[in-house]
């Protein structure tokens, strides 16, 4: 399966645009690779919207205008279903799964709030998320139980449960350590709207206390946590917490590219 790009529709080619993604189109793993590297160093993770009381939409057309056109980011239900939808035309079977969050957990077992994707590509499945604000894999995970996948310095694998199903397990400090779970049950997109009503509504919702952002780049990622900007890079880290409101959208824009309404 080989996509031209003369022969794409224009929302794509504004969406690989935007993802600064130039190169084949073909299919393969290694297409498939490098589309979720450039989405997680392009595209940031961000909740404005909910901190804003903005009510999201998981349409394709409205995540196109806002993630496409006016370059912002979003969460796990916008950023995954908007890169699920680009998948798809290009020519990748694509199943919705939806995942317990279990990272920094304070109350386990979580709730089923966090949403990803299995893409299949050259005749094996792979577990696909550019939805999480923090570390999390930048290539795709095969599908395969307890293969090890090292990934610059961060190493994932995913274990099997027989209640959670599969867990994606992350190597820290020497030991493995559960990152999300999810079972391969298909979600459809309406199976996701009281997930993300909860995350933009409830009271006890992570997404409704402060502003988050986050972003990898070439050096590491930067980050944002209410007033503090962080930039990691191989040196360690430099915090920035801006003194006026004018100062607070300079760095949104300088850091995650996002210009607020």
């Amino acid at each position: 399966m080989i996509k031209q790009r003369n022969g794409l529709k224009p929302e794509i080619r504004r969406y690989l645009e935007r993802i600064q993604y130039d190169g084949p189109l073909d299919g393969s793993v290694a297409v498939l690779e490098r589309l979720q590297e450039c989405h997680l160093h392009t595209v940031p993770y961000e909740n404005f919207d909910i901190i804003r009381r903005k009510p999201l939409s998981l349409e394709i057309p409205r995540l196109l205008e806002k993630i496409v056109n006016r370059k912002r980011g979003g969460y796990c239900f916008e950023l995954n279903a908007l890169f699920g939808w680009l998948l798809r035309e290009l020519g990748y079977p694509v199943t919705d799964f939806m995942a317990r969050f279990w990272r920094d957990e304070p109350n386990p077992p979580p709730k089923r709030r966090h949403q990803v994707l299995k893409i299949e590509a050259e005749g094996q499945s792979y577990l696909c998320d550019v939805g999480v604000g923090g570390i999390v894999p930048r290539r795709p995970i095969r599908m395969t139980e307890r293969l090890v996948h090292e990934q610059g310095d961060e190493t994932y694998r995913l274990e099997k449960d027989p209640y959670y199903g599969w867990v994606l397990c992350e190597l820290r400090h020497g030991e493995w350590r559960w990152l999300y779970s999810f079972t391969e049950e298909p979600q459809l997109p309406k199976d996701f709207i009281m997930a993300t009503y909860w995350c933009e509504n409830a009271a006890d919702s992570i997404f409704t206390l402060q502003p988050m952002a986050a972003i990898r780049t070439n050096e590491g990622r930067r980050t944002l946590a209410g007033q503090e900007f962080r930039v990691f890079t191989a040196d360690g880290v430099h915090t920035m917490t801006p003194q006026t409101e004018e100062e607070y959208q300079s760095a949104l824009r300088s850091c995650f590219g996002i210009r607020l309404d």
